[in-house]
């Protein structure tokens, strides 16, 4: 513990570095664990999908959603998110929804739009289009 502490005191500057990475890495799970909106993996989408008749909106630009989406997926273009438009997707908001993006990174921020908006079974795809191609799994083009 001495050396842990006069470590510390000689390099301030990677201690304080190496705290705000514990800070972070604690945050992030935290979050994630109480977050409304839940990051689910392929397998639970294509469960979600066949059993629940889960919806996948796939929010990436027109021309990554033509060069191959999930099967069935609706497409959300840009001016709808930057509005908060859903109103094209009213008839599906009893329905389990599955967010796409490209790696499962700005999914997050439509759903918890989605939630603000009434949305209840909000969930998005871990990994995005990466993880569903990367788990072999079909795609339309």
């Amino acid at each position: 513990m001495d050396q842990i502490i006069e470590f510390a005191g000689n390099n301030v500057l990677l201690a304080g570095i190496w705290a705000a990475l514990v800070v972070a890495i604690v945050y992030s799970f935290v979050a994630g664990s109480l977050s409304p909106i839940k990051e689910i993996g392929t397998h639970d989408a294509t469960m979600l999908m066949n059993k629940d008749d889960a919806v996948v909106l796939d929010i990436r630009p027109p021309a990554e959603f033509k060069k191959g989406h999930i099967l069935g997926a609706k497409q959300l273009k840009a001016e709808q998110i930057a509005k908060a438009d859903f109103a094209s997707l009213e008839k599906h908001k009893d329905k389990p929804i599955i967010v796409v993006c490209s790696m499962g990174m700005t999914a997050k921020k439509t759903a918890s739009s989605m939630l603000k908006d009434g949305f209840d079974k909000v969930s998005v795809l871990k990994g995005g289009m990466n993880a569903w191609q990367g788990a072999s799994l079909p795609v339309a083009k």
